[in-house]
């Protein structure tokens, strides 16, 4: 292994980039014991996690991923209290039909994971053919959690009771737009700021809402690109995720993002963009002399 993977991989290195959660099992299953939580994105990485943690500390996991074998797999391993729902987000009628199901089957949630996305780099230049590729993005990262937290709010206002975590990402609030990322990154930022509108509007009824930050988490959605960038295991994001359950904040997320977006979208956005091009166009010639040399 390469010292800069070392590096990136040392939990000491991880916790000072990404933050480290406080909140031990104790204090957990006293917030979340006999609550219902559902968690999007269940079947791997950072919502697998999270429902096992939540799982064991005595919730009631509503699990929500595409893949109908792949949560039977996981709830059966989390036990009776582990409920399995397949939709595709990015289906209107599915998502529609999901959000009766889960109201009639459990009634309003305790908590609700906005956790699935759906991560994609590429150029513009590969990428003015592919529209389907926002579509297929904006659908899982924006307008499907739009729609199922628009169908299961307004019983949880009318309870006066509930919390919303969204799952977004420090690309959207601490570091700039990126080259390669126009359709991950847009899609993140439009659900960040609908849900902090939304967040205003619910908090009079008793909703909570959290928007968590992430840096880098290593799961099968980011493995491709950050081999040498310091990131956190599912584990550590999911102690994260149970962090903000617990304690109910606005906002959460590595302590230098605020800074960071201070930064590289006010006082030094003509810089950044000008770094950001430079090496974007650098990488660029890069690959194309390796497709040359391989042609």
């Amino acid at each position: 292994m390469s010292l800069r993977r070392r590096i990136a991989s040392s939990p000491a290195v991880v916790a000072a980039v990404n933050g480290r959660a406080r909140t031990g099992e104790d204090e957990l299953r006293a917030a979340i014991a006999g609550k219902t939580v559902v968690v999007t994105g269940a079947s791997y990485g950072i919502g697998e996690a999270t429902a096992r943690r939540l799982a064991g500390a005595g919730a009631t996991v509503v699990l929500v991923a595409r893949t109908a074998e792949r949560l039977e797999e996981l709830a059966a391993e989390l036990g009776p209290r582990a409920h399995t729902y397949a939709c595709d987000l990015t289906d209107e009628d599915a998502v529609g039909d999901l959000a009766l199901r889960l109201l009639f089957e459990h009634g309003p949630p305790d908590v609700l994971v906005n956790n699935a996305g759906k991560s994609i780099r590429r150029s513009i230049a590969d990428s003015t053919d592919r529209f389907h590729d926002f579509q297929r993005t904006i659908g899982v990262n924006y307008l499907g959690p739009v729609q199922l937290t628009l169908a299961l709010l307004p019983a949880m206002r009318e309870r006066r009771a509930g919390h919303l975590v969204n799952i977004s990402t420090s690309g959207v609030r601490g570091l700039p737009p990126s080259p390669g990322w126009s359709a991950y990154q847009a899609s993140k930022a439009a659900f960040d700021v609908w849900s902090r509108c939304v967040a205003q509007e619910v908090r009079p009824d008793g909703v909570a809402s959290t928007s968590i930050y992430f840096g880098l988490v290593r799961t099968r959605m980011s493995a491709p690109n950050f081999a040498t960038i310091p990131g956190m295991s599912p584990e550590d994001a999911a102690a994260l995720v149970c962090d903000a359950i617990v304690r109910r904040p606005r906002t959460a997320g590595p302590s230098w993002v605020g800074l960071a977006d201070v930064i590289t979208s006010g006082l030094m956005r003509g810089t950044t963009e000008r770094v950001m091009t430079r090496a974007f166009v650098r990488n660029e010639r890069a690959r194309a002399a390796r497709r040359e040399r391989g042609a």
